[in-house]
C-alpha cells in the first residue's frame, strides 16, 4: 500500500466515521471503483488501526464524560443506578449501564460478520444502503426531538438503540445515522442522542479492531507497508476528532437533514457507476 492510498483512505475513515454518511460504505466505494488496496484483503492491519484512530479519538473528545462514569462507578454505595432516586445522584455512572445494554445486540450480529463483510464487494448494495441512510436521516430531520437523557432514558430504550446499532454494521447503512435516528425515536434530546451515538461507539468499535487484528494475524503482515499505515492513521486520527467537534456543535445549533441529500447522490453515483464500469 502506498502512502499516498494510506492517506486517502485515513481521510474517508476520520471523515465518515462519525459523520452520518457511513464510513464502510466510502471506504469500499473508493477501494472498488479506484481499484486501491482493499483493506479488507491482505491489510487488515491497516483496517485495525484505523478502528483503533476512531476510537481513540472519542475517548480523547469525551475524556471529561468517561472518567465522570468511572468516578460515580467507584463511589461507595453505587449500587442501582438504574432504579429509583439514584437517577438524580449517579447519572454517569447510569449512562454508562445504558451503554453496556445499548453493546449487547451486537453480539448476535458476530455470527453473521463474513458474509457482512462479503458485501464490501457489492456496489450496487452499497449503494442502496446509503440511499435508506439519506432516508432516516430525512425521517429524523422532521421528528420531535423528546427530553429524555441520561437520567431518564428507559433500558428498552438503550436495547432499541443497540439493536438498530447492530443492524448498522452492514456497510452502506451509517451507524452515527441509524442509532441518531432510533435515539430521536424514542424521545431522547437531539443533542443527547449524538452523545449517545458517539459513545456507543466505544465498545463497536473497539470489537471492530479486535476482529480485524485477529484477522490480520492470521492472514500475515504486509511490514512493508506499515510506515503508509501508520501516516494513515495518524490521518484518521485528527480528522476523526474534528469531525465529532463539528458533529457535537451541529447538534446543538442545527440538524442533520443536508446530509441525507448527500447519501442519495452518493448512493445513485454509486449504482451508476458500478452499472456503467
Amino acid at each position: 500500500m502506498s502512502i499516498w492510498n494510506a492517506v486517502l483512505l485515513g481521510l474517508i475513515q476520520g471523515i465518515a466515521e462519525f459523520l452520518p454518511i457511513s464510513s464502510s460504505g466510502h471506504l469500499a466505494i473508493v477501494n472498488n471503483l479506484f481499484k486501491l488496496s482493499n483493506i479488507s484483503e491482505g491489510h487488515a492491519l491497516f483496517q485495525s488501526l484505523l478502528y483503533f484512530a476512531s476510537l481513540v479519538s472519542v475517548c480523547l473528545v469525551y475524556g471529561p464524560e468517561l472518567r465522570l462514569m468511572g468516578y460515580e462507578l467507584l463511589s461507595f454505595g453505587n449500587m442501582g443506578p438504574l432504579a429509583g432516586q439514584e437517577r438524580a445522584h449517579y447519572p454517569a455512572a447510569r449512562c454508562f449501564f445504558m451503554l453496556l445494554l445499548g453493546t449487547v445486540p451486537l453480539f448476535f450480529a458476530l455470527p453473521f460478520n463474513s458474509r457482512i463483510e462479503a458485501l464490501n464487494d457489492r456496489d450496487i448494495f452499497i449503494g442502496i444502503m446509503l440511499i435508506l441512510t439519506g432516508c432516516l436521516l430525512y425521517v429524523s430531520e422532521r421528528m420531535i426531538p423528546g427530553t429524555k437523557n441520561e437520567k431518564s432514558m428507559s433500558v428498552t430504550d438503550a436495547l432499541i438503540i443497540g439493536l438498530c446499532q447492530s443492524v448498522s454494521t452492514i456497510p452502506g447503512l451509517s451507524r452515527t445515522a441509524v442509532t441518531m435516528t432510533a435515539g430521536v425515536a424514542v424521545g431522547l434530546r437531539r443533542d443527547f442522542s449524538v452523545n449517545f451515538s458517539f459513545l456507543l461507539s466505544i465498545p463497536a468499535i473497539f470489537g471492530a479492531a479486535i476482529l480485524s487484528f485477529g484477522r490480520a494475524v492470521r492472514d500475515g503482515i504486509d511490514w512493508h507497508s506499515v510506515p503508509a499505515y501508520l501516516v494513515g492513521t495518524a490521518v484518521a486520527l485528527i480528522t476523526s476528532v474534528g469531525i465529532i467537534h463539528i458533529m457535537r456543535y451541529i447538534s446543538r445549533k442545527g440538524r442533520f437533514g443536508s446530509f441525507a441529500y448527500y447519501c442519495w447522490v452518493v448512493g445513485v453515483l454509486s449504482v451508476i457507476l458500478h452499472l456503467i464500469f
